[in-house]
């Protein structure tokens, strides 16, 4: 007899059509993202959920008495209760390696654009303010031969290095919880103790997943680290930032500017001061938003849940839970 799963997250015609294969699948249909309420009381017979977002924790597993595994379609998991999930045996997948490339990209889009002010000079000459005369006033940052500074080497940090020193000749430096020697003779990048890295860097890259220990990880002592020059970019989670002390350090000029995919709250207050500021760059938190690797995704939360309650093929289960 096939698996019960519920989808709470909508998926492409392909990824479904996959799990209609291995499991019987129900679904959210409203037009609406589900919430939680919504999502315990539609799969109160669900053995395996594939969401993404929605707390995974007591309150949810309670009330899902069947339930056995959780596919997140996401590479990063802090909405899983990993204390939890693990007493009470629920397996946890999510979905790496597929957006890696995709994130690196947009960590450069990000360096770009605030670098060479692109976006403040979209919106210069819309309003038309492009006339003849000097342009020092308009002048930006070079990026290439900079020094960049990677908190955080994962999959994706090294993808973010390898474009930094390939592609734009820039001295890679990074901070980690453990050295990756591999990856320092491979890409030729350098180790350095966080202070050394902020101190040093002209750009900035934080990618480290959110946990207890990095939950405000770069706060006001950090950006005082930093060069006047500096910039800082944040592709990880909002919450790994003290964000009043990144809204003082720009309004202070104690930093440079910033670009930012991900925010304390989101969607973003209206009133946030981040809003105001030029030498900010903002994205609606897009690090996998293409076509294709949002499809890739999808296909691999499917196997993932398909595989972990039927016992075949790879599966991606998140490295806390793994028995």
């Amino acid at each position: 007899m096939k698996p019960k799963v519920y989808l709470a997250a909508r998926l492409p015609q392909e990824a479904e059509a996959y799990l209609q294969e291995h499991c019987h699948v129900n679904k959210w249909e409203g037009k609406q993202a589900i919430t939680k309420t919504q999502l315990i009381e539609e799969a109160k017979e669900a053995e395996g959920i594939l969401l993404t977002g929605i707390a995974v924790d007591d309150e949810l597993l309670e009330q899902l008495p069947q339930l056995r595994v959780v596919s997140n379609m996401s590479v990063g998991y802090n909405n899983f209760d990993l204390d939890v999930m693990k007493r009470r045996g629920i397996i946890g997948t999510h979905t790496p390696f597929v957006l890696d490339a995709t994130v690196a990209d947009l960590v450069f889009a990000l360096i770009l654009s605030v670098s060479r002010r692109i976006a403040e000079l979209d919106r210069f000459v819309r309003a038309g303010g492009w006339v003849k005369g000097s342009d020092a006033d308009l002048f930006g940052t070079d990026v290439h031969h900079a020094t960049l500074g990677i908190i955080g080497m994962g999959r994706i940090g090294e993808a973010i290095a390898a474009r930094g020193k390939r592609g734009f000749d820039m001295d890679v430096v990074y901070h980690n919880r453990s050295r990756k020697p591999d990856a320092e003779s491979q890409l030729g990048i350098r180790y350095l103790e966080l202070d050394e890295l902020l101190a040093q860097s002209d750009f900035v890259v934080l990618m480290t997943p959110l946990t207890e220990e990095t939950r405000g990880y770069i706060g006001r002592e950090a950006f005082a680290k930093m060069k006047r020059s500096a910039f800082f970019i944040n592709a990880s989670r909002g919450q790994t930032v003290d964000e009043e002390a990144l809204i003082e350090a720009l309004q202070s000029g104690e930093i440079a500017g910033a670009g930012l995919d991900v925010f304390a709250q989101e969607p973003v207050s209206p009133d946030n001061p981040l809003l105001k500021m030029d030498q900010v760059v903002l994205v609606p938190h897009i690090g996998s938003a293409t076509a294709a690797t949002r499809f890739d995704m999808a296909m691999l939360a499917a196997r993932n849940l398909a595989g972990a309650l039927n016992g075949t093929g790879d599966i991606h289960i998140v490295k806390e839970l793994q028995p």
